[in-house]
């Protein structure tokens, strides 16, 4: 690790800028999904593409209802962005309280997600964070995306493309396992960031950093930080 400032500094979003949603709101619009389609499926199967799906999840339960993944998964991901932002209008998925911290930073930023991009597109509208970001990558609305999630590293490596900057010059902040495997085997430094429902969360790869909070970030000598913000 070198002692330069971060070129760029990329965050995953649910759990680290916007709070999760319940896993229930997400299951009821996976049922949606299926009945969209005038299926009646096992509880384990709803379960089985409610969150983190597999290709091989998403084909194994297209098979059973012979259903197209392709039709199915658009209109799956299409009910769980919906009840996304439903939950967001009724106050159950909002901003962290150290949200501000991301804008203090004086550097490129970015945002890459497993979520789907119409979601981080309303989130980033609705709370009129989107000037803050170069670039806001989520999932495409394919059976394809599916295998492009992190850990895989394809959405952040689009995203240090865009920025045009070398990955070994990133900084990549997210708050699961499968975060900091991306970020590192993409090449990037990482902060895991253990919120409350972190803990415990087990880490075989060790990040760069772990941190409770965004504002901790600020602190480290390679996180560069807006002067206004320094002199306080």
């Amino acid at each position: 690790m070198t002692t330069d400032a971060y070129d760029a500094v990329l965050f995953d979003n649910d759990g680290v800028l916007t709070t999760l949603v319940d896993r229930a709101v997400l299951r009821e619009a996976a049922a949606e999904a299926f009945a969209a389609f005038d299926v009646d499926p096992a509880p384990a199967d709803v379960d089985r593409v409610t969150v983190g799906v597999s290709p091989d999840d998403l084909a194994a339960v297209c098979e059973r209802y012979d259903l197209s993944p392709e039709a199915f998964w658009r209109v799956r991901d299409e009910t769980s962005s919906r009840a996304q932002i439903d939950a967001v209008h009724r106050g159950e998925k909002r901003l962290y309280d150290d949200v501000a911290a991301v804008e203090a930073i004086d550097a490129p930023r970015g945002v890459v997600s497993s979520n789907q991009q119409a979601t981080l597109s309303f989130l980033v509208d609705h709370f009129a964070i989107g000037s803050w970001f170069e670039t806001v990558l989520g999932r495409e609305p394919t059976p394809e995306s599916l295998s492009r999630k992190k850990p895989s590293t394809h959405y952040v490596d689009r995203a240090l493309a865009t920025l045009d900057v070398a990955a070994e010059d990133a900084l990549f902040v997210g708050d699961t396992w499968v975060d900091v495997v991306a970020g590192d085997r993409a090449g990037c430094d990482t902060a895991f960031v253990r919120r409350p429902h972190r803990h415990g969360h087990a880490l075989d790869t060790p990040p760069t950093y772990e941190v409770e909070r965004l504002d901790d970030l600020l602190a480290f000598d390679r996180v560069p930080v807006r002067e206004s913000e320094a002199a306080r």
